[in-house]
């Protein structure tokens, strides 16, 4: 398709029926931050709190009379779900949607207030769309695809529209969150065929980037299992729609971490006083992380693409923001266990602001304390703030960018295992459904004993787990068979800086899982 028809296709998309033109606004405070001038293009503010509303309808608006009565189908776990329950109930179209059994109960009422069916099945979705294929293919429904469609993304598209038209001036550069690549394919067509000089930028998370991995490969490749914290772009591989069009079209992509959305959050929050989600803030997040970089220009717009984000993940949001945002460290100290060791290490500390402070008990010579600190001057100058504790006579080691430490040591008391057959830790991600930890356990039979389990809630549709067991040298083969047939993705954890607290663990790993699998973050 050329970049004409698409452009006409945009135009002509009638998405302001069930959309409204949300607002691009200035981020004050960021700008400030940044020395640059910073806009937000405010998707967060449609009846749905997405811009997938727009796709969808643009979709379903083109659907003939005898498809309107048979129905269609889709396959979310919330932002287009959501966006096709709204779009059909303004069509008065019957629509049925299969979200994963993961999905947060409060997104499943959401679609279903809309006046959509819910059909639970799988726990991801993967297997929420291999479900809703074989139910068109029974009742004759016709399949709406999130992102790989081209009038789907001729809806996306409208958001480029409006905000080129809002803009006072020239955008330098448009960063757009990047998922399956619809939204991208969208707005890099409506700005390029308007303004060629704009430059976009697609965004991604670390550990999801399947557009980049794409443009490396020539094609859309399966990137295989994916982060799954921005969950509304964790997709394994983009479509051949999006790919096709915006290949050719988009200046930069640029992947950024988990604290990094997490700030963004935080950022969008303190000029906006809205919350969006982790995926609604990864444009936000490029924009710090292009300007760190040294990027050029002076006018950057960001979409904030939705705000689907329940409490329980806020919390996990708001945890993580301060180190994303380089305001918190995180370390382990070493002080004798003598008396008033633990008094002079606190007031070496200085007037810090605590956000952590762990310890326990672990021999008669030393004790290790896990401690999270709010930097006054910020995280460049941690340090030096080391160097003073190392002087005072305390040992540091830096944790602040210790994904295990982040995720599980800060909340876990340490403890030395007391048994001296080999303990090994490993990550796993479990689906968040009743019956999980259950079945693992089923599987596990009984057969090693488990030394250590930590098991954290984000909000999300998966939970992560740090696990120990108790694995002699020879049975390590039938362990790693048993971690292979259980079905949860697994990492094992070789980290030195946890010994202090809960080792010392066995090392080297003594053998590998059967496929590569992911940082679980």
């Amino acid at each position: 398709m050329k970049l004409a028809q698409l452009l006409q296709r945009i135009v002509a998309a009638p998405v302001q029926t069930v959309a409204r033109e949300t607002p691009l606004e200035q981020a004050v405070l960021l700008s400030e931050k940044l020395g640059r001038s910073i806009w937000l293009k405010r998707e967060d503010l449609q009846p749905v709190f997405s811009f997938k509303l727009r796709g969808a309808y643009a979709r379903m608006v083109k659907l003939s009379a005898s498809e309107k009565a048979r129905g269609v189908i889709a396959a979310s776990a919330g932002n287009h779900a959501q966006g096709v329950a709204l779009a059909a109930s303004r069509l008065g179209i019957q629509a049925s949607v299969v979200m994963p059994r993961t999905t947060p109960a409060i997104k499943v009422e959401a679609v279903r207030r809309l006046g959509a069916a819910v059909i639970l099945h799988g726990d991801g979705y993967d297997a929420a769309q291999a479900r809703a294929h074989a139910e068109c293919g029974e009742s004759g429904a016709t399949f709406i695809h999130p992102f790989d469609d081209p009038d789907v993304i001729a809806g996306q598209g409208t958001v480029a529209l409006e905000m080129l038209r809002q803009s006072s001036v020239v955008p330098d550069a448009v960063f757009v969150p990047v998922g399956g690549g619809g939204l991208l394919a969208g707005v890099a067509a409506a700005v390029k065929a308007i303004s060629p000089q704009t430059r976009v930028i697609g965004v991604e998370p670390v550990g999801a980037a399947s557009f980049a991995a794409a443009l490396v490969a020539g094609g859309p490749v399966d990137i295989g299992p994916v982060n799954l914290f921005a969950d509304g772009v964790a997709v394994r591989k983009v479509g051949d729609w999006p790919y096709r069009i915006a290949a050719g079209l988009v200046d930069e992509m640029i992947a950024v971490s988990v604290d990094e959305i997490c700030a963004a959050v935080h950022d969008v929050f303190l000029d906006t006083r809205a919350v969006i989600e982790p995926a609604g803030a990864l444009a936000v997040a490029g924009i710090r992380r292009y300007v760190d970089n040294g990027g050029s220009g002076e006018h950057l717009v960001a979409i904030n693409s939705g705000a689907n984000i329940s409490l329980e993940r806020m919390a996990h949001v708001i945890e993580r923001a301060e180190i994303g945002a380089g305001r918190e460290i995180l370390f382990a100290a070493t002080i004798p266990e003598q008396p008033g060791s633990f008094l002079r290490f606190c007031r070496t500390l200085g007037r810090q602001e605590l956000t952590e402070f762990n310890y326990r008990f672990s021999s008669l010579d030393q004790a290790h304390v896990f401690v999270g600190l709010r930097m006054e001057k910020g995280r460049s100058h941690r340090q030096e703030f080391y160097q003073r504790l190392n002087t005072a006579g305390f040992e540091v080691l830096d944790l602040t960018d210790n994904e295990l430490a982040r995720d599980h040591l800060r909340h876990m008391v340490g403890g030395r295992c007391p048994v001296s057959e080999p303990e090994q830790l490993y990550r796993f991600r479990f689906p968040e459904r009743p019956g999980a930890l259950e079945e693992f356990l089923t599987q596990l039979k009984g057969r090693w004993t488990i030394s250590l389990f930590h098991y954290r809630n984000h909000g999300a549709a998966y939970g992560r787990v740090l696990a120990g067991f108790l694995v002699p040298a020879a049975d390590q083969a039938a362990f790693t068979e048993f971690l292979n047939a259980a079905g949860y993705p697994w990492e094992r954890v070789c980290d030195n800086a946890l010994d202090r607290f809960l080792g010392p663990l066995s090392h080297p790993w003594p053998g590998k899982n059967k496929a590569p699998q992911p940082a679980i973050v």
